[in-house]
């Protein structure tokens, strides 16, 4: 079921405050918990002050879960890498639109492997950012939080790009899904719901100790639809 559908408002469930050394059971608890995808944050310790995985960790989890895998890369240079996260079994890539290398070679090649393709935005980049690439991606990534570290706290005024992108009819030759990503909770789930957020991405939020990970999930997306219903 395609997110923004009668099936409401779709969640990501990041897997970055998971236990690291034991993410194959992460998979399992996010899956039954009802995450609709699981949104893996790749960090090169350059474009973003954090490391975390890459593409051969990706191919390892692949099969432990029937989850579409949604890979947001907070890489300098997705160019070289991204046949590897193709390969690992990606169902969808989002790169940053503020890389020096060149955008859209990255974005076609992503389509051509019938990939979905994105494009993320940090809390300051204006949405002007995507004009040059309209029609070469399906997905954009609004970033509430500065990318680089889970747990931060919501930045409300960069929310407000969610409604200009399904206002913006040129940035796509279709609806464009939109994600919102940062300090997704129960009560900002609310806020970008009312917005029309397509998919919220939640990850410190659902991995909190001595909370049923189900009942926070139920919470956020019972949320994000309500506001969505505004």
């Amino acid at each position: 079921m395609e997110a923004g559908s009668a099936g409401g408002v779709q969640i990501a469930a990041s897997i970055l405050d998971a236990d690291l050394a034991n993410l194959g059971n992460a998979l399992r608890r996010v899956e039954q918990a009802g995450a609709d995808r699981i949104h893996l944050d790749v960090m090169d310790g350059h474009f973003v002050p954090n490391f975390t995985f890459g593409p051969k960790m990706i191919r390892a989890l692949r099969p432990r879960t029937r989850l579409p895998f949604d890979a947001h890369l907070m890489i300098s240079n997705p160019a070289r890498y991204i046949d590897e996260f193709i390969r690992a079994g990606c169902d969808s890539i989002t790169i940053h639109v503020e890389i020096d290398e060149p955008v859209e070679p990255t974005l076609r090649l992503i389509r051509r492997a019938g990939r979905r393709a994105g494009l993320a935005l940090r809390p300051t980049t204006p949405l002007a950012a995507l004009e040059r690439y309209r029609g070469l991606f399906e997905i954009v990534l609004v970033m509430t939080v500065e990318p680089g570290f889970g747990g931060q706290s919501f930045l409300a005024g960069a929310a407000a790009k969610i409604g200009a992108v399904h206002a913006d009819r040129r940035l796509g030759d279709q609806p464009l899904e939109v994600q919102v990503d940062g300090g997704i909770n129960e009560l900002t789930a609310a806020d970008v719901g009312a917005l029309g957020v397509d998919v919220v991405v939640a990850g410190s939020a659902l991995f909190r100790k001595g909370r049923d990970m189900a009942v926070e999930m139920g919470r956020i997306r019972a949320a994000a639809d309500a506001g969505r219903a505004r």
